[in-house]
């Protein structure tokens, strides 16, 4: 069910963002999939307690094959999904081995390594993706906007969903069952 629940959370994340235009918010830009991602880093840290680093790598690689074809058919631009797959890849890694690595108890590490991913996702990918860099849709003077917007939601995210967790009691041994 883990693994079902990470998958789905990415795909409606890009469906959100596709269908969706962006939430101004103030100076901040946050597409509403980025809510979403947020919780795809907590999922991610449940399916590698359940199946181990190994498999983990391995759900990711297939999360990220998913997450550009259902990006591609959704209508973005190959530069788009080029900039969400490095993005993906590189906030997945830092979060898995920050995750991995931590010693600290399970909230913590969820906590840090969701929040590290987040802001790594948020920042290559407007960069790469939406800035004049990559396919424009941000000038240079918002690029900073939309980062900190979707830092500010993600982050927002890992603490309601440790929070959630820690007030339900689920810890990682709870769930993995």
């Amino acid at each position: 069910m883990r693994i079902f629940l990470y998958l789905i959370v990415i795909i409606l994340a890009n469906v959100i963002t596709a269908k969706f235009a962006p939430l101004h918010l103030g100076i901040f830009i946050i597409p509403y999939g980025s809510f979403l991602i947020g919780v795809t880093f907590i999922l991610r840290d449940f399916v590698q307690n359940r199946y181990g680093k190994r498999n983990t790598y391995l759900l990711i690689c297939l999360a990220l094959i998913l997450s550009a074809i259902s990006s591609y058919l959704l209508g973005d631009t190959l530069w788009i999904v080029f900039a969400s797959a490095i993005s993906f890849l590189v906030s997945e890694t830092f979060d898995t081995e920050i995750y991995s690595r931590m010693k600290k108890s399970f909230y913590t590490r969820v906590l840090y390594s969701g929040t590290v991913g987040g802001i790594l996702d948020s920042t290559i990918f407007v960069i790469i993706g939406l800035s004049p860099i990559g396919a424009g849709m941000v000038p240079w003077a918002g690029v900073w906007s939309a980062i900190l917007g979707q830092i500010i939601i993600k982050i927002v995210m890992q603490f309601l969903g440790v929070s959630v967790l820690q007030l339900t009691n689920i810890t990682k041994r709870e769930f993995a069952n």
